[in-house]
């Protein structure tokens, strides 16, 4: 998906301070055409101010007296919409309908269309278009700012054009190897023995206090330095112990706290 074949085109707007939060919505997600068609109030001071940080989009918008004109060149034609036709029309959400983009921006050139900010696209515009958009919002509260609704679809754009380069689960980047079955065993040696040795555990009615711990720390998975962190402390625990002998399970592992 090439991105710059993306053009985001505000028809009619009447509140140039949209204009300009259109502009931020658009450069946080990586986007950068912006076309306006007959804006009421553009340029204005407010559209600046609201740009923020996105002064160059909105400083490189392209402004056209007529739809026609703003879209002459483009292949496929999006139109958002938010409410049902008498004569239905291929209608997508932002989700399934930034699929569709993607798979014609690499080579052609798409426009997504937002209408005015009280009363949408007309029948006459939406039937230039080859796709209706709806965001399935709360039917209790369904009115979208005209930002807001730019920022939506144009996510769905960045997270398609992010696709294979975003971490698949949580800790795909973490920054040490997750522990060994086998050093776990020697932490829950470690961990019930101090436990016993400061009078938490009791041998004699254990009852199921080290089942919960494993189900604990199986449920959070250490890794190999969190892991040593929490045997240091056991280690450092027992020395404050009366009786305090030799432990097992702490074979190889002593003092790993201190190196991370």
């Amino acid at each position: 998906m090439n991105l710059d074949n993306i053009r985001i085109v505000l028809v009619n707007t009447s509140h140039p301070g949209n204009i300009g939060g259109v502009a931020r919505a658009m450069k946080n997600m990586g986007l950068s055409r912006l076309v306006l068609v007959e804006p009421r109030q553009y340029p204005d001071e407010q559209a600046t101010w609201r740009a923020a940080g996105a002064l160059d989009v909105l400083e490189a918008a392209v402004v056209y007296p007529t739809l026609d004109e703003a879209i002459a060149d483009c292949q496929f034609v999006v139109g958002t919409s938010a409410r049902e036709r008498r004569i239905p029309w291929p209608l997508l959400d932002p989700r399934r309908c930034a699929e569709q983009v993607a798979a014609r921006a690499g080579d052609e050139q798409v426009a997504l269309l937002f209408g005015r900010e009280d009363r949408g696209l007309t029948n006459d515009e939406l039937q230039r278009c080859n796709l209706h958009l709806h965001i399935p919002s709360d039917p209790a509260y369904s009115s979208l700012n005209l930002a807001m609704a730019v920022q939506i679809v144009c996510y769905e754009l960045r997270m398609l054009h992010l696709a294979g380069s975003l971490p698949a689960v949580a800790e795909d980047q973490w920054d040490a190897p997750f522990s060994t079955a086998q050093n776990m065993e020697r932490f829950y040696e470690h961990l019930e023995e101090t436990l016993v040795g400061i009078g938490f555990l009791d041998p004699a009615a254990p009852r199921q206090l080290m089942v919960r711990l494993r189900r604990l720390y199986g449920r959070v998975r250490l890794d190999e330095m969190e892991l040593n962190i929490l045997r240091g402390i056991l280690t450092e625990t027992q020395k404050y112990l009366p009786d305090a002998g030799s432990d097992p399970g702490r074979s190889g592992t002593d003092g790993a706290a201190d190196k991370s």
